[in-house]
């Protein structure tokens, strides 16, 4: 039930032999890298709106673009929140010429504040020709950018005058860089990763041009050959790179591309290319084509936000580029004990799951296991250990915890054990899977779940498996808090 990963017998045992060897030693287990508070969102944000950006500014407002499917004007909208900027008021902050330059195909703007002005950057084609794609540049020296005058800065100055669009900007150890997606002549794909040091100027660059990617991998060539749509998140010294492949329709998918912060990036050697990719359709939370990503920070600046858009259908009629149902969406980026990123699945709709990491073991997580609960540490797959905090099945104030990759599936306890199984729809079940929302047994900045059929037992882990007993003693009470991740 749990993925396709196999799980050996002897993995299993090895497990179980250190958690047990260190609970009877009494040992503390160190907290897990990078933890950081839960966080909420609804998905999705904003439909029709694809190739989303969302730039968190010093101001304390999110500013957020994206294309509308109409492609034909440059949209704008901000708030205090994420959340919010699901009903704020949008502007169009600039229009498609009509005729010639920047006359048609007005794709994936992202915003910046770079030295005191915000810069918008686009691709745009051709009223005259609408595949003639490059990319352009906004600029406004006005404190808030939905006021003020945007100036066209013009085309930015690529190496060769070909399809080029999606470029992004980040900056690593006081030197910024621009990347981007460009058709280079001789070879034949649709698009290449490319990266070079930015200019005096925002919207030119200078200096040696690298190439970082080409599509060559089956899931970065289904439908056309493409890598488009770069983003970069750094952590641990280390530089991400992310990237979308494949068709526009349910074959787009992440990539991801790594290196050292430290390393010279202009050097494609300094670059490891993922196998995989790292984030794609999921058919059991209805999400298909998920990709041309960016990313934020919660609220309170401690969690990373993957924001990207995606369908929740998987067949499309004609062309995905004429289907106008790309959704923008938002969600917590995990960080594993490698120190790389983990996007996990797409999720469904809704709210946004969360993670029970273990109060007393804080590098464990509750995750499902062969339909039994269970904590461990390095869940894999990532979504085993997520769940969806929803109204409780039987209501009367409760919580139920449903599983983020078998959704209708929910944390429910069985002869004292707690599994994840189907809601079969019976009042016994939806009994069993509701559960009081406690303020933590062990610490009030955590939670415990309190069944509500059983009152005084709560969902506890033992060893490495999770059951329903009651709370008697510290030990107990500990082992039946939950920090929600």
């Amino acid at each position: 039930m749990d993925s396709a990963v196999p799980r050996s017998r002897s993995r299993r045992l090895a497990v179980a032999a250190v958690a047990a060897v260190a609970a009877l030693a009494g040992l503390a287990v160190a907290p897990a890298a990078h933890a950081s508070p839960a966080v909420q969102y609804t998905n999705p944000l904003a439909n029709q709106r694809a190739d989303p950006h969302i730039f968190k500014h010093t101001d304390g407002y999110y500013y957020f673009t994206a294309t509308a499917p109409e492609y034909d004007r440059i949209v704008l909208r901000r708030a205090t929140t994420i959340q919010g900027l699901a009903t704020a008021s949008e502007s169009v902050i600039w229009r498609k010429h009509p005729s010639g330059e920047m006359g048609a195909h007005i794709w994936a703007p992202e915003i910046h504040f770079i030295n005191g002005r915000w810069y918008v950057y686009f691709a745009a084609g051709r009223a005259d020709d609408v595949w003639r794609i490059r990319p352009y540049v906004l600029e406004n020296s006005s404190a808030n950018p939905l006021t003020g005058t945007w100036v066209e800065r013009g085309k930015v100055n690529v190496p060769w005058d070909t399809f080029s669009l999606d470029m992004s900007t980040f900056a690593v150890n006081g030197t910024r860089y621009l990347t981007w997606a460009q058709s280079e002549p001789g070879i034949s794909t649709n698009s290449n990763l490319y990266l070079a040091r930015m200019g005096a100027n925002p919207w030119q660059i200078t200096g040696p041009v690298a190439r970082l990617t080409v599509p060559t991998l089956a899931w970065e060539t289904r439908g056309y050959k493409v890598a488009e749509g770069p983003s970069v998140i750094q952590r641990n010294g280390r530089v991400f790179l992310t990237y979308s492949a494949s068709a526009t329709d349910a074959n787009y998918c992440l990539g991801m591309l790594s290196a050292s912060a430290s390393a010279d990036l202009l050097n494609p050697a300094s670059w490891t290319k993922s196998q995989n990719p790292v984030f794609a359709s999921n058919a059991a939370t209805g999400q298909y084509g998920p990709g041309h990503n960016s990313f934020t920070v919660s609220e309170d600046g401690q969690s990373d936000i993957l924001v990207y858009h995606d369908r929740n259908y998987r067949d499309i009629s004609g062309d995905p580029l004429n289907d106008p149902n790309r959704r923008t969406r938002v969600q917590k980026v995990y960080w594993n004990a490698d120190g790389t990123p983990n996007f996990g699945i797409p999720v469904a709709d809704g709210v946004t799951p969360v993670r029970l990491k273990s109060y007393n073991y804080p590098d464990r997580f509750v995750r499902h296991w062969e339909y039994r609960a269970r904590v461990e540490a390095n869940v894999n797959p990532l979504a085993d250990s997520q769940f969806r905090v929803v109204t409780g099945l039987n209501g009367s104030g409760t919580v139920s915890l449903e599983s983020t990759n078998f959704p209708g599936y929910y944390l429910r306890h069985r002869n004292y054990e707690l599994w994840v199984e189907r809601n079969d729809g019976s009042a016994g079940f939806r009994a069993d899977a509701s559960f009081f929302r406690r303020s933590g047994l062990a610490s009030g900045s955590a939670v415990s779940f309190e069944a509500q059929n059983f009152p005084g037992y709560y969902i506890r882990h033992n060893g490495t498996t999770v059951n329903l007993t009651t709370a008697a003693d510290s030990v107990a009470r500990a082992d039946a808090t939950f920090t929600l991740e």
